[in-house]
């Protein structure tokens, strides 16, 4: 197993490099070292399972990669089920979907699902919306395709009362007991929800489907590296083993209680540094198609652990960086003019990979006769015009003095993988402490869950549908 390091490089955030109107001076460096220091070891017991503040449910993410029986349940239901599977479908959303399709996009290869030669376990697809198209176009192909004996269904929620999960499994149920009868639906179905309670625990019990757990104090966006995320990965032949070891090695480096040796608490503290100068939103451009879902990850996991309208005390803060995604070299293209010339209130962290293809490299072809102009390029490799793209970008954007870090992965492996996982769960959960706010509740998703029951007539909630059309129907004298 290889021992690669990823690395968090944060000299081009620093005032010799833009300036101390935009850079962080080494006054601010100290300051910021005496502030976050003393949080390290807090934040790590945090992290599995202490409790730091009275308004903070404890959470446990930090003990999933050294735990052994998630593994052993998701390798024992992985061999029952990978023979004679064809097509893995996750049904799931948010944060029991976003780590899933991460860790295929960043693990397995770009044809993984159209080349059976590359292909070492069933095809993916991984269903985080319920748009009926999308859906019954799938459903269509694998009933046509005589595939339905060999496509599992892995339905993952909590409490299994999410309504976009739970109408994909009501019609996915029903497809099953029509075609293949209650056996072929209880041989199809595997479930990832709560141990104990919960209306999929309760379907699953009553089916005798397999079942696998959600961690208890865990949630959903810090759950990648449970059997949530694992099952999946290891249905379509991903090294868990691998992943879960490189998410152990961040934690010891995480848990480094000297601030300048600790990339999480560095990393953190940059991100608080510029939150509060005016730099509010948080650009993520990986250089790498293999990362580029690991933006979407990221996205929830800030978004939802860091966006908050109170403090620990309940005082009114509306606080919280904006994630933004972008893919190298593409979004050059699309929004680096607004990234140098708009407001200089961003901070941006790159993923740059040191090599980009394995044992696989292209070389540029030499340039027609008619075309000399392009000979700079003839006989180079495409991961050095990648990588050379990203350097010139972030030059672009140091000369406009936007400050820029960049995680410098060897290679994208399961182990890095599991790596960057890791230090960012951490990082949030320092930023979380930093803001002095609850990283780990989203209470502000629960209004519209609700607001969906009630337009979908669920009992007991029919006034408040009756307030809802009210400010959201269509006002024709507002249609032009």
């Amino acid at each position: 197993m290889t021992k690669s390091q990823i690395k968090l490089y944060y000299k081009n955030v620093m005032a010799d490099v833009i300036g101390d109107e935009h850079g962080i001076t080494h006054n601010q460096w100290v300051d910021l070292e005496k502030k976050v220091e003393p949080l390290i070891p807090l934040m790590m017991k945090e992290v599995v399972g202490h409790q730091r503040h009275p308004n903070i449910t404890p959470t446990r993410y930090g003990l999933l990669p050294a735990n052994e029986q998630i593994v052993r349940d998701v390798k024992k239901h992985v061999e029952e089920l990978r023979k004679g599977c064809h097509n893995l479908v996750v049904l799931g959303i948010g944060g029991s979907a976003l780590g899933n399709i991460a860790l295929q996009t960043a693990l397995n290869p770009y044809m993984y699902n159209l080349d059976d030669k590359q292909r070492h376990g069933p095809r993916l697809f991984v269903f985080d919306n319920v748009d009926p198209a999308q859906f019954d176009s799938f459903l269509r192909w694998v009933v046509e395709s005589n595939q339905l004996d060999k496509t599992i269904f892995n339905v993952i929620s909590k409490s299994g009362q999410t309504a976009e999960t739970a109408s994909q499994l009501l019609i996915v149920r029903q497809m099953l007991l029509d075609k293949i009868g209650p056996e072929g639906f209880r041989r199809q179905v595997i479930a990832t929800t709560d141990a104990k309670k919960g209306t999929l625990r309760t379907l699953a019990d009553q089916a005798k489907l397999r079942t696998l757990e959600v961690p208890d104090d865990v949630g959903g966006r810090f759950s990648v590296l449970s059997a949530v995320g694992l099952f999946s990965a290891a249905m379509c032949g991903i090294d868990i083993d691998a992943l879960l070891a490189g998410a152990r090695d961040v934690h010891k480096r995480v848990s480094n209680e000297t601030f300048k040796d600790n990339p999480a608490a560095i990393n953190a503290a940059i991100h608080y540094h510029f939150y509060h100068r005016g730099k509010k939103n948080s650009v993520i451009m990986p250089y790498a198609y293999a990362l580029k879902d690991m933006a979407d990850w990221y996205r929830q996991l800030w978004a939802e652990s860091l966006g908050k309208s109170t403090d620990l005390e309940g005082n009114q803060v509306f606080i919280g960086p904006t994630p933004i995604k972008a893919l190298g070299a593409t979004d050059q293209h699309s929004q680096v003019q607004l990234y140098r010339e708009g407001p200089n209130d961003k901070l941006f962290t790159f993923l740059q990979v040191e090599i980009l293809d394995g044992e696989s490299e292209l070389v540029i072809g030499p340039a027609p006769d008619g075309a000399p102009e392009l000979d700079y390029l003839a006989g180079k490799k495409m991961s050095t015009l990648l990588n050379s793209e990203k350097q010139a970008t972030e030059f672009a954007l140091l000369h406009d003095k936007r400050p820029c870090l960049t995680v410098l992965f060897d290679c994208v492996t399961p182990y890095t993988v599991g790596q960057f996982i890791f230090l960012f769960e951490v990082t949030t959960s320092f930023v979380g402490a930093l803001f002095n706010i609850n990283p780990y509740d989203q209470p502000a998703v629960e209004l519209g869950k609700e607001a969906t029951f009630a337009l979908m007539g669920k009992e007991g909630y029919e006034d408040f549908a009756q307030e809802i059309q009210l400010k959201t129907e269509i006002d024709e004298d507002y249609l032009v």
